[in-house]
């Protein structure tokens, strides 16, 4: 006895059996029903259009974006650009592009820390990681002087160079730490040029950087475009930096760290600090965004599942990089959510 029908010793019986089923063969049986399908996947998330959409409006319109106008913005991944736009301001000529120069600022902290990465081949000595998380004890920086070396702006003014005690091992956010950095790792005798040189040898020379000033903290001069590849470069692995992102991370607001004592984040926010870039953290606002926000407006950043490069580009008062910040993640949350804010 076979499950499915009767096997028969006569053949008209055989071939009545298999006129009523679908096949006949050897030991088969009835057809089952056909299976339920299974449900569609899960949705991967907003669609391309509703991402740009939702960007681009929350850039345009959205007051905190406004409020910092004119800027350019831009996002995308490992491969390119998925959106960008130039936000002007009534009444002003001034437009902000792809290809506009500007000042880094504190930008240029993530250049430093990613050359320091990429130069000691992904490994840090523990004194690397103590000057670019801002523990080393060198918190006297001023400025530098355009014609300087990096050794010489350490020592002009004599504070550059200061070494405290009494901020060792705590983070306290200051130029000093890179100033010092610079000159342990073989940069001292170099000036903006040779700098510059040095950057993009290391980096990629498609990371197109120039310096205003030798200060490893803030000197750095570029346009979003290029400053966009190095993220990009950082996303498809091709700087050491893309796999240390939020590395050695430490506390920094002095509120609710007690081993800080400095930061330009306001203190009503908690974010850390890691390898020359912020770790956005806090919990009430913070998405676990990689970083770099400058004084004068210049935000780029790397969202938390490293999928996703984005800059809001700007040129605004010593200072403004706050107000970058403030629109800059909100466009950033639109992309990833396919929701205007």
């Amino acid at each position: 006895m076979k499950t499915g029908f009767v096997i028969s010793t006569t053949s008209a019986t055989l071939v009545l059996l298999c006129a009523g089923l679908s096949a006949c063969g050897g030991g088969g049986g009835a057809t089952d029903p056909a299976p339920t399908p299974p449900p569609p996947p899960p949705s991967s998330g907003p669609t391309e259009a509703q991402r740009v959409t939702a960007a681009t409006t929350t850039a345009n319109n959205h007051a905190l974006c406004t409020a910092v106008a004119p800027f350019y913005w831009e996002l995308g991944d490992r491969d390119g650009a998925r959106a960008s736009g130039s936000v002007n301001r009534a009444g002003s000529t001034t437009v902000y592009t792809a290809d506009t120069s500007m000042s880094l600022a504190s930008a240029t902290k993530w250049l430093f820390g990613a050359y320091v990465v990429e130069k000691r081949g992904g490994t840090l000595t523990a004194e690397d990681v103590r000057h670019l998380t801002f523990r080393s004890g060198y918190t006297n920086f001023s400025i530098c002087l355009p014609g300087q070396t990096v050794d010489a702006c350490l020592a002009f003014p004599a504070s550059n160079g200061q070494y405290s005690a009494l901020t060792d091992g705590r983070y306290y956010y200051d130029g000093g730490h890179m100033q010092k950095l610079a000159s342990l790792v073989g940069l001292g005798s170099m000036g903006n040029g040779e700098l510059a040189t040095e950057f993009r040898a290391v980096l990629g020379d498609e990371v197109q950087i120039s310096f205003n000033q030798p200060q490893l903290a803030g000197g750095a001069e570029s346009t979003p475009a290029a400053y966009t590849r190095f993220l990009r470069k950082m996303l498809a692995g091709q700087l050491r930096m893309g796999t240390q992102l939020g590395s050695n991370a430490v506390c920094t607001n002095p509120d609710t760290c007690p081993n800080a004592l400095g930061t330009p984040v306001p203190r009503t926010e908690s974010w850390h600090y890691s390898l020359g870039h912020w770790v956005e953290t806090d919990p009430a606002v913070g998405d676990g965004a990689f970083s770099s926000a400058g004084a004068f407006g210049f935000y780029p950043w790397i969202d938390a599942t490293r999928s996703w490069y984005g800059v809001l580009a700007r040129q605004g008062a010593a200072g403004s990089g706050e107000l970058s910040v403030n629109c800059g993640r909100l466009i950033r949350k639109a992309w990833v959510t396919g929701v205007a804010a």
